[in-house]
């Protein structure tokens, strides 16, 4: 239908993307229109933009924005739901295949014949300071003391393609960490800021998150923060290798292996077709 751009839009356990196919539509991808188009008054509402499938390092690739219209090297229910759309496109018939990212190849198996659960294998993590980045000596950041807002915390960062900082608590709550997030985000300490997890142990085998992302704010899941908390908690003794990761959308598991590869297995739920006016991206 000429005059119009399509788009689909996708969820991971809450946390929702639209998908913008360059083979699909003639556009000009700008910051200013993808932070409008996330807006959920103005625009489509959603917590990112995926765009693809484009060639990165001559294989299929995607981008990845967050809502505030920045690019993210990675995104974990990104990730899964842009799979489910190769499937669903049939751009791939395989159920393994492997997506180029900015943080590089990330290999994904399809585990159904619907294609809505996706297994992930996410790379490994690294603490190292010079890496994530944070500030000061090089070092591993674990279980250090940080000031936010006035207050001391215990934090670890880490990078699992994107940074982490993990604080472990008696109780987690989308207040507290909405109140933290935006001062954690923009510490000095971060300086290509930061996304933050507030975690709580059930047991060896499951962690309750809240989450604040890096240019989205408030979310209800994260594939990459799920990562982060787990292999933070199991580097921390606190775990199993294999930890199922609650937040509010629902439950991501999380199996980190002998030489410290983390997988992440989630499910991906198909929204709706959509189609925006051309004249929105004029």
């Amino acid at each position: 239908m000429a005059g119009c751009i399509t788009m689909v839009k996708y969820q991971g356990l809450g946390n929702d993307y639209l998908v913008l196919d360059p083979n699909k539509n003639r556009v000009q991808l700008q910051g200013k229109k993808i932070a409008l188009m996330c807006q959920r008054g103005f625009g489509l509402g959603a917590d990112g933009v995926l765009y693809g499938p484009v060639e990165i390092n001559g294989k299929t690739g995607v981008h990845i924005f967050n809502a505030d219209g920045s690019e993210a090297a990675i995104s974990g229910n990104g990730v899964r739901i842009f799979a489910k759309y190769l499937m669903d496109q049939g751009y791939v018939k395989e159920k393994k295949f492997s997506i180029e990212t900015l943080a590089g190849p990330i290999e994904v198996e399809c585990l159904n014949s619907r294609a809505t659960e996706f297994r992930v294998n996410m790379g490994k993590a690294s603490f190292l300071s010079k890496e994530i980045p944070v500030t000061g000596e090089v070092r591993e950041v674990i279980n250090e003391d940080f000031s936010f807002h006035g207050k001391d915390y215990k934090a670890t960062c880490l990078t699992v393609g994107n940074p982490h900082c993990i604080i472990f608590m008696d109780k987690v709550s989308k207040d507290l960490v909405k109140d933290l997030g935006p001062y954690v985000e923009n510490a000095d300490e971060f300086p290509e800021r930061m996304n933050l997890q507030i975690c709580r142990k059930i047991d060896t085998g499951n962690l309750d998150i809240e989450i604040w992302e890096r240019g989205s704010g408030y979310t209800k899941a994260s594939g990459t923060g799920s990562c982060a908390a787990a292999v933070t908690a199991y580097r921390l003794g606190m775990v199993e290798s294999r930890v199922n990761v609650n937040q509010p959308g629902g439950m991501i598991q999380i199996d980190i292996t002998d030489n410290g590869d983390i997988y992440m297995t989630g499910s991906v739920g198909y929204i709706a077709d959509m189609r925006v006016a051309e004249s929105f991206f004029s």
